[in-house]
């Protein structure tokens, strides 16, 4: 290492490198790439092969939803919005009436959402799935919160979950001991009736106790309640199956994925279910 008059140390002066080899180099990896086939899907002419767990779109099943608020409260980005009320219907036996929860707007707001799953995680009754669906862009960012009725359309697209795949380990099934029911019938029919005994009727002209219960009234009581009419349920649509065979055919013709086409020609058979049942009424 040479030195200087003031005794410093001098770093021998690097040699210019010539650029032709690197120059050579980024080429060679140029012309590497290039001959190679390329692998670019022509969308929207080839749609793509997303495997089923795929992070598209959030749908909802509407007869799952038990109006819980589990998954509005758990979302981080509060892109969730539920309007629900409640109603008491009648038990068909007598008693209580009960008092269940209606669910009138349920709408997810994809502006906000940052698709991280919480809301399908938390949700105890199975009532969203997440579907590889993601062509709902939109020219306004208002219209980018989907209604309930959007996020039903949405649910006839999701995919199975995968198989399992080969060498995972399969869950030990938990196996049980049923209870012995003949014993178990035996052993009541042997035993005494543990029941009060019938109470007889007054004699007639003795005094009737006031509060004490009267033949008529141990009539009443035994005689079978009348059923309350059952509130009115929520009229399936059936799927339109010329629809389906026919947006079936075409998808396979263009290469589609089975699943992926009978998952999106499902949700076109019911679009047009639905269409026609509007009209017809």
């Amino acid at each position: 290492m040479a030195v200087d008059e003031r005794g410093v140390r001098k770093a021998p002066e690097a040699e210019p490198k010539s650029t032709g080899l690197g120059l050579m180099k980024g080429l060679g990896v140029t012309l590497k790439h290039a001959l190679r086939p390329s692998i670019t899907q022509q969308y929207p002419q080839e749609k793509p092969d997303l495997p089923p767990r795929t992070r598209g779109v959030i749908a909802l099943k509407e007869a799952n939803c038990t109006v819980c608020y589990k998954c509005s409260r758990e979302c981080p980005d509060w892109c969730i919005y539920i309007d629900a009320h409640k109603e008491t219907h009648e038990p068909a036996s007598g008693g209580k009436g009960r008092s269940m929860k209606v669910l009138d707007r349920f709408a997810i707001d994809y502006a906000l959402c940052m698709y991280c799953g919480i809301c399908v995680e938390v949700c105890p009754f199975d009532a969203l799935f997440w579907s590889p669906e993601f062509e709902y862009a939109e020219y306004d960012i208002v219209e980018l919160t989907h209604e309930k009725e959007k996020l039903e359309e949405w649910t006839y697209t999701v995919l199975p979950p995968p198989f399992i795949e080969d060498g995972a380990e399969v869950p030990a099934e938990i196996t049980t001991e049923a209870p012995d029911t003949a014993g178990l019938a035996a052993a009541y029919a042997a035993a005494p009736s543990a029941g009060p005994a019938p109470a007889a009727a007054p004699p007639a002209g003795a005094p009737v106790e006031l509060g004490a219960p009267t033949v008529a009234a141990a009539a009443a009581s035994a005689a079978p309640p009348v059923p309350a009419p059952a509130p009115a349920e929520h009229a399936e649509v059936a799927l339109d199956q010329e629809t389906f065979e026919r947006v079936l055919a075409e998808l396979l013709e263009q290469g589609m994925d089975r699943r992926v086409a009978e998952g999106r020609a499902r949700r076109a058979a019911m679009v047009a279910a639905r269409t026609k049942a509007e009209g017809g009424s």
